[in-house]
């Protein structure tokens, strides 16, 4: 997985006039937490951070006041629902060999067994165990041919060399139901009541 460097500046000014400062910059503020050590809050440069989180569970190198380097990756994120800039970030420290429990993004190829059944996404996300250098950005599972009622547990998910499931193993994933057969049967017969009407 890609690993990013950020530059950082650690802040002493808290409180939402403080935090209204920093974002009219186009900085973000946010707080490193982890390893038992105090909560270190920081600013962080707004363009860089939303490049970097376009990919899930980014690996963020930050060089903290040109002094530190630290490991992280986001934890929670908070965006302003109107326009979408990012508000605040939390997140978590990590060290190189660790293993960090994260949600992977659950992607899907194939096509449905024909009949217009489908897909629910029960699970969007996949909860695993990692080494918090090397998550996974996604999974990918295959719907192939899958009918009506059939199901893809966290089990039946291949997962990468040293990642494993944070989530019983008879989790439902994905599941297919059935299309709605009495509303079509309904719809075709009004489409053709409307025909007779037009004719």
């Amino acid at each position: 997985m890609s690993e990013v460097k950020i530059a950082a500046e650690s802040r002493t000014e808290f409180g939402k006039g403080a935090a209204r400062r920093i974002r009219r910059e186009n900085k973000v503020p946010g707080v490193l937490y982890g390893h038992g050590s105090d909560p270190v809050h920081l600013t962080l440069p707004g363009h860089e951070l939303l490049l970097a989180l376009r990919t899930p569970n980014v690996l963020i190198s930050l060089d903290i006041d040109g002094k530190t380097n630290e490991l992280a990756i986001p934890k929670s994120v908070v965006r302003d629902p109107l326009k979408g800039f990012l508000e605040h970030v939390d997140l978590l420290l990590v060290k190189r060999g660790e293993k960090v429990n994260v949600e992977i993004p659950v992607h899907t190829e194939g096509e449905l067994a024909p009949g217009g059944n489908l897909l629910e996404h029960v699970l969007s996300a996949l909860p695993v165990e990692a080494e918090a250098t090397h998550i996974p950005e996604s999974v990918t599972v295959s719907v192939e041919g899958l009918e009506a009622g059939a199901a893809i547990h966290a089990k039946d998910i291949k997962l990468p060399s040293g990642v494993s499931l944070a989530v019983e193993e008879d989790a439902v994933v994905l599941q297919v139901l059935q299309a709605q057969a009495e509303e079509t049967e309904g719809e075709e017969a009004a489409a053709e009541g409307n025909e007779a009407a037009e004719a």
